[in-house]
């Protein structure tokens, strides 16, 4: 019988124990200091200025680029307008079609241009030459 009674102290002794611990972890400092008062965050300017709302995206700066006449719509004409200088380039003869000779001609054209020690194949150094050129992006950062 004594042992009964000394296993339901201790438990009641464990559980005394555990519950003071519990109680001591609730009245701690908080981790997150709380927010400055409005007062100071107006001060720096902090309230009350909605962010700067961006230029434009990437698809509304293209979007306005094929839309030359600015009325929120892009025709078929508006859209193959900017293909027709590079196609008018290797159109010679003007008759508004683009035939294989007209195209091979402009390709080996090309190929000539690069092959720089004319030993009729490129390596690699010299097919490099032949990358389009893109204009440069400014970084929006």
């Amino acid at each position: 019988m004594l042992r009964y009674m000394a296993t339901g102290g201790s438990l009641l002794l464990l559980a005394l124990a555990a519950f003071l611990f519990w109680r001591s972890g609730a009245e701690t400092e908080a981790l997150i200091p709380p927010a400055p008062p409005v007062e100071a965050r107006e001060e720096r300017g902090e309230v009350g200025t909605p962010p700067a709302a961006p230029e434009a995206t990437r698809e509304e700066r293209r979007f306005a680029r094929y839309d030359a006449n600015e009325d929120g719509t892009i025709t078929r004409a508006e859209m193959m307008d900017t293909r027709r200088k590079p196609f008018a380039r290797l159109d010679v003869n003007g008759d508004g079609s683009l035939s294989f000779e007209e195209w091979a001609v402009a390709t080996a054209e090309r190929f000539e241009k690069a092959d720089a020690d004319r030993s009729g194949t490129l390596d690699r150094a010299e097919f490099a030459t032949t990358r389009r050129e893109t204009k440069a992006r400014k970084c929006a950062c």
